[in-house]
């Protein structure tokens, strides 16, 4: 299958970071393609700037002409998934629902812990958003500022380390989620130094959109994400004026081509 990495952060070197964590947990035969926002913000850390990235990713994804199996929003934070589940005809996974789903199999509790004060509302609302409050023991960030956004993962190795570690030792944590994009990767790495789970979110939505990808489910003609009905607009994207306005679907897949 084909799944499509969408960092709808401006940052290449974040989008091959990823890309490369995903085709190493990628099963045989599944195709890892990435695409990374023209504009916007090096990286997503506010509620306007995830506004912000959600409708350009919207916008890439209707001017795409190629096909995929599914498609990853690669923020943890999970921007514009809903509106892109109204639109598109095969499964989207969040990376921030993906790992925190991923983490709920793996204990009762689990903790997020990430690299920028910043970060923490916007990642509290996502978690009230997915109903998962209830299992969050805690979100704990660095307080320290960084050099560089894609070398934060390196530069603060040993500093997040002891966090989690203290989280773990603090709260009632069964797992622990390394989150943000910049982060992906490095769970594998200090996964033998922390004495419960670790999750990348990353190599969690891989894992899921394969496994939902290869059910083969139906667009959904009723609830939340079924496909509204088609308006007129002014000034938008001529992809996203067309998907609005009902003219055209999304490209169907390989494997399911579209019926009316």
């Amino acid at each position: 299958m084909d799944i499509l990495l969408l960092n709808p952060n401006t940052s290449d070197g974040m989008t091959v970071r990823m890309l490369s964590v995903a085709q190493s947990h990628a099963a045989p035969g599944t195709t890892i393609l990435s695409r990374t926002a023209p504009r916007g913000v090096p990286y997503i850390s506010t509620q306007a700037e995830a506004l912000v990235g959600g409708a350009i990713a919207l916008e890439m994804l209707a001017a795409e002409t190629a096909s995929y199996d599914a498609v990853i929003m690669a923020a943890f934070g999970d921007p514009g998934v809903g509106a892109l589940r109204e639109m598109l005809h095969v499964p989207v996974v969040g990376m921030a629902e993906a790992a925190m789903l991923t983490a709920c199999m793996l204990g009762r509790r689990f903790a997020i812990v990430t690299f920028a004060a910043a970060l923490t509302p916007w990642f509290r609302e996502c978690v009230e958003h997915n109903g998962l409050t209830g299992r969050l023991s805690a979100i704990r960030c660095l307080a320290e500022s960084f050099i560089s956004i894609n070398d934060v993962q390196s530069e603060k190795e040993e500093a997040l380390v002891a966090l989690t570690n203290q989280v773990v030792a603090d709260t009632e944590t069964d797992v622990v989620i390394l989150a943000g994009a910049p982060l992906s990767g490095l769970a594998e790495r200090v996964k033998h130094r922390i004495p419960v789970p670790v999750v990348d979110g990353i190599a969690a939505a891989v894992k899921q959109a394969e496994a939902v990808a290869s059910l083969h489910l139906c667009k959904a003609s009723a609830g939340s994400f079924r496909r509204p009905g088609g308006k007129p607009s002014q000034g938008l994207e001529p992809g996203v004026a067309r998907w609005l306005g009902g003219a055209i679907v999304p490209p169907p897949t390989k494997d399911h081509p579209e019926t009316d």
